[in-house]
């Protein structure tokens, strides 16, 4: 702390916001959380200034990165003191990322940056994250947490990760070989993801600047036709699809994450050149939450899949031969539209009556 010596105010980096004791004491305590994810691959414990991972079986390995942060999904977390989960979302929404071009998650890293974060709440965010790797099979072997006072205010953080995979060069799932007229499966997503956040704080009038306890009374509303408080829906874990997708993976012709963007940006992001996709609008039905957000903030519905991943978390192309082997391994995946040929690469919404 500072206090007054001979008239002169004595200065530490602990009273500026920055404590490298608590720091220390903060490792100490997520290490073992750390090692518990580990694989043999891994060389480096907990604290060298890089983590090692020996790279090793495959033939001519492809390395394949994604970074991606829990975005505003964090303003929930924070006025519900519960951070465990988007520790999880952390993880698995950039291990999906890499599952698109067919790889394997080998290591991750995470950064988390805040001005008054606890300990336990550090921790808990942790502790998300190797649950997520261990689930992956994917090593958590290093990050960092950054104490950034006036940068950060009270209750503000950012949570970011970065994961490597590797895929064989001749395995790699890039979509060339998709066609028009293959059928696009669908698994479902456990809710929102980590994407929409901005909108949905807006049209719930939560995590924008207004009275925290005020804030907290919406999200602690329960929702008869969510069967649960419209927080807790709100904070549903990301999924990750990398043990599900293994089993069918050599027939999978393209694999896209609905993320950011929705079915309307993504699907086309694994299609070549020319090709387009329906999307039959009656296929599923479109989980409460959604409807929820859209009736609440008067959301047309090309937005809402302009936004939202609506349901789907997964969408991967399949020759059509090939649905009902992918769908016995798969039994929740359902077939949710069709590639098509198109110039303009749009995906069109219709329902078939």
């Amino acid at each position: 702390m500072s206090d007054a010596r001979n008239g002169q105010t004595v200065h530490t980096y602990a009273a500026a916001g920055v404590d490298h004791d608590a720091r220390a004491r903060f490792i100490e305590r997520i290490a073992p959380i750390a090692r518990s994810t580990h694989r043999p691959e891994v060389l480096s414990g907990v604290g060298p200034f890089g983590g090692m991972f020996q790279l090793g079986g495959y033939r001519q390995p492809v390395l394949v990165s994604s970074t991606d942060s829990v975005g505003t999904k964090v303003k929930i977390a924070a006025l519900l003191d519960r951070f465990e989960g988007i520790g999880v979302d952390l993880v698995n929404q950039s291990v999906d990322d890499i599952l698109t071009s067919g790889a394997e998650p080998l290591f991750f890293l995470d950064y988390m940056a805040s001005s008054t974060l606890t300990a336990d709440q550090k921790t808990a965010m942790v502790e998300g994250v190797a649950r997520a790797c261990r689930d992956a099979g994917c090593a958590l072997i290093g990050g960092e947490t950054a104490d950034m006072p006036d940068v950060y205010a009270e209750g503000d953080l950012d949570f970011v990760g970065f994961v490597v995979g590797a895929v064989e060069r001749d395995a790699i799932i890039d979509g060339s070989a998709i066609r028009a007229g293959d059928a696009l499966l669908a698994l479902p997503s456990s809710g929102l993801h980590t994407n929409g956040y901005s909108l949905v704080r807006r049209i719930f009038g939560v995590g924008i600047g207004g009275d925290p306890a005020a804030d907290r009374a919406v999200l602690e509303r329960t929702h008869n036709d969510l069967g649960r408080t419209l927080g807790e829906a709100l904070l549903e874990p990301h999924r990750s699809y990398v043990q599900q997708v293994r089993a069918v993976q050599p027939k999978l012709k393209g694999i896209t994450h609905i993320t950011g963007g929705g079915l309307i940006d993504n699907v086309p992001r694994m299609l070549p050149d020319g090709l387009g996709a329906r999307i039959d609008r009656a296929a599923w039905t479109v989980p409460p939450l959604f409807d929820l957000i859209a009736r609440e903030g008067n959301v047309e519905e090309r937005e809402m899949f302009h936004t939202f991943n609506m349901g789907l978390g997964l969408v991967v192309a399949v020759a059509p031969e090939d649905v009902d082997a992918v769908r016995a391994e798969l039994p929740e995946a359902f077939v949710c539209g069709e590639v098509v040929a198109d110039a303009e690469q749009q995906v069109r919404l219709w329902e078939e009556r």
